[in-house]
């Protein structure tokens, strides 16, 4: 079998370290990708240190892959060698179910299989990221990078990317909407930059003024500091939509409020339970709506790859070398990066 090297977690007290790992022999539908880059996404550090409860180690994780394709297996149509291709947070789905169908394998009705740490659903091997030198995916899960993107740039748009975009276009933003992104880190900065290449007018909420320039920089028309009562009674009953990405439990009561009638509260950051409650009220009286909503499939997020190349839309980030990985966990843990991480997988070659 392939043998891969990569980065890995032994247990949720370890660091990241040095690590060798088969990869499987390539199946008739199978693409072998040389891993180029991969994006460093705070739910990497969550999964890892078993933060969620889900994690078997040996972990390699990561999974925002960017890359070249070296083989394909005997079935496969859509991929050749030498290929620059991406691989997302899945790597296979039942494929039967009604969601499969649709192209909505993110909710999948027997659940997705992940591109780390899931049982694979032929041989039961467990999943292994992009924190490594090669990667081996079926081809339905590899998308094609669009001529002209930004490679390095393009690692968090696997991630960050269609998990800001997928709600953005299944609940139809248009120019002539107001759409308020809630949090300014990788998720809501791609937020900023989506709503405003598809047309809506952005306003983003902050918890700090330092934000406002930096807000404005990347395309927001209109910043809100979150914990001023004034701006936030200023807004009140002004948007169509909230794109909600932050992590943390947060009162979501005053984003409403500040919500039109039919509005739109749209989550993808939290998963804990809503702490504090919400009021019915802010619901009830203005046919609010409170939604969640998670990554996006494989046809959407292919759609994502050609928007960004045609709208020139980036991810801002920072280049490291794999060796500098646990340091970059630790200054993400603290958010002291603008916006993400990417490791450039070259530097595997320095040992």
């Amino acid at each position: 079998m392939p043998q891969a090297t990569g980065y890995a977690m032994h247990s949720a007290e370890s660091t990241l370290e040095p690590f060798s790992f088969e990869r499987r022999e390539p199946r008739p539908d199978d693409v072998a990708i040389e891993i180029l880059y991969c994006g460093v996404c705070h739910s990497d550090l969550h999964f890892a240190r078993d933060d969620w409860g889900m994690a078997q180690y040996p972990i390699v994780p990561g999974h925002e892959i960017v890359g070249r394709v070296t083989s394909v297996g005997s079935d496969v149509t859509n991929f050749k060698e030498g290929d620059v291709v991406g691989v997302g947070c899945m790597v296979d789905s039942c494929r039967h179910c009604q969601a499969c169908g649709d192209g909505l394998e993110q909710y999948c009705a027997e659940g997705f299989t992940m591109t780390y740490g899931s049982p694979d659903r032929h041989d039961g091997s467990l999943t292994q990221g992009g924190y490594s030198d090669r990667v081996t995916v079926s081809e339905r899960f590899v998308l094609r990078m669009p001529e002209g993107i930004d490679l390095k740039s393009a690692a968090p748009l696997l991630c960050a990317g269609i998990t800001t975009y997928s709600p953005l276009k299944h609940y139809g933003v248009k120019p002539g909407h107001k759409v308020g992104v809630i949090g300014m880190g990788g998720l809501g900065h791609m937020g900023v930059k989506l709503a405003q290449a598809l047309g809506a007018e952005v306003t983003l909420f902050t918890r700090s003024e330092s934000k406002i320039a930096e807000a404005k920089s990347n395309g927001a028309d209109h910043v809100v500091v979150s914990t001023d009562e004034e701006q936030m009674a200023a807004v009140s009953e002004t948007f169509d939509f909230m794109l909600d990405t932050v992590p943390n439990e947060h009162d979501l009561n005053p984003y409403l409020q500040a919500l039109k009638y039919d509005g739109t509260h749209i989550l993808v950051g939290q998963m804990q339970p809503l702490e504090p409650g919400v009021a019915g009220a802010n619901l009830i009286f203005r046919r609010r709506v409170l939604a969640g909503s998670l990554i996006g499939g494989i046809p959407e997020t292919q759609e994502l790859l050609d928007f960004c190349a045609e709208k020139g839309i980036t991810c801002d980030v920072e280049m490291i070398d794999i060796q500098n990985i646990n340091e970059a966990w630790d200054r993400m843990q603290k958010g002291d990066v603008r916006y993400r991480f990417v490791i450039d997988m070259a530097s595997m070659k320095n040992g």
